[in-house]
């Protein structure tokens, strides 16, 4: 009798428990990310509608300088780098999903690889956008343009950077084996927001490069 009504202790303990875990929903560490991210959101928001502001109020654009047209301002022309740059990052974001895929599956050694791909593609973008600021010709406060262009694309750099120090640090906990199929919530909050960085960067691309 007593051995019954300890499985059957048992079994209505594990019932619970698998109900419980089917039942949990989002995740904090997710839903930390998520509401960050919609903040993140808003602040991008409003540098794009400050840029888009002081564009459409603007008689040149790019403005004048010394009543001719300011040659460096012309990054129209040199597109292949950003274009590069672009590339890698909207690549950075497939291998991410890949590491994001494979430790879904347990596969540690392929959330490993895909995962230190994304931190050298990322420190990568962000090795080149030092480089072009170097080759552009002009600065934070040359014109309104000089000062809107370094400010979006400088505040982005700033999150791809601390992207790249939250893959490390996911890299890092991979490696010592804190996380498994189960177990990766920190992964996926991470992979959120490299996503956000790649979505943010088109935007900056063709905000800046092409229109």
């Amino acid at each position: 009798m007593a051995a019954n009504s300890s499985a059957l202790t048992t079994h209505v303990a594990a019932l619970g428990e698998s109900r419980a875990h089917g039942q949990r929903g989002i995740s904090n560490p997710i839903l930390g990310m998520i509401l960050f991210i919609v903040s993140e959101v808003m602040f991008f928001a409003g540098l794009f509608a400050a840029y888009f502001n002081v564009r459409l109020n603007a008689t040149q654009w790019p403005p004048f300088v010394n009543e001719a047209t300011f040659k460096p301002f012309q990054i129209h022309h040199e597109i292949v780098l950003p274009a590069i740059l672009t590339t890698i990052l909207v690549l950075s974001s497939v291998t991410m999903q890949l590491g994001v895929s494979a430790i879904r599956r347990g596969d540690r050694t392929g959330f490993l690889r895909n995962t230190g791909i994304t931190l050298v593609l990322g420190l990568t973008f962000l090795v080149g956008q030092v480089y072009d600021y170097t080759q552009l010709g002009f600065g934070i406060t040359d014109t309104a343009f000089g000062s809107t262009f370094y400010t979006l694309t400088g505040f982005h750099g700033a999150h791809v950077l601390g992207g790249a120090i939250m893959l490390s640090v996911v890299l890092y906990r991979g490696m010592a084996g804190q996380f498994s199929a189960k177990h990766h919530d920190a992964v996926e909050a991470t992979s959120i927001y490299w996503h956000f960085v790649d979505v943010v960067w088109i935007a900056l691309f063709s905000t800046l490069y092409l229109l």
